[in-house]
């Protein structure tokens, strides 16, 4: 059974930073792209990073590009989401998900990932 379990989040002022983490379990994990989408109230999920099984891949929505940085290790079944400047608009909850289809190329639908955690809240106060 796959478990992902992210941390991490909390409450930051504007232009502060956090680092979520995502371990997982019950799968060979460097097989596997990783991904973090985010739910802010009232909106749909939406892509913010993604990286491929061997982290030579990563992929970042534009309004994160730059101030986001994803990465993983793979020894220790755990992904990585660094947020650096963060804004009032990047509050939402965060997910990480696993995508089983596809290791190499970076999908940013949703439908697409097989898995995921049960989320993490990071809210940023202006």
């Amino acid at each position: 059974q796959v478990q992902l379990v992210e941390s991490g989040g909390g409450l930051v002022q504007a232009g502060g930073s956090l680092r979520l983490s995502c371990a997982a379990s019950g799968r060979t994990f460097s097989s596997d792209t990783m991904g973090w989408f985010r739910q802010a109230p009232e909106k749909e999920r939406e892509f913010v990073a993604g990286i491929s099984r061997s982290a030579g891949v990563t992929y970042y929505a534009d309004s994160v590009k730059g101030r986001f940085t994803i990465s993983r290790d793979n020894a220790k079944n755990t992904v990585f989401l660094q947020m650096n400047g963060l804004k009032p608009e990047d509050t939402a909850v965060y997910y990480c998900a696993l995508d089983r289809g596809s290791p190499w190329v970076i999908r940013t639908t949703a439908r697409y990932y097989d898995y995921w955690g049960q989320g993490t809240q990071v809210t940023v106060s202006s």
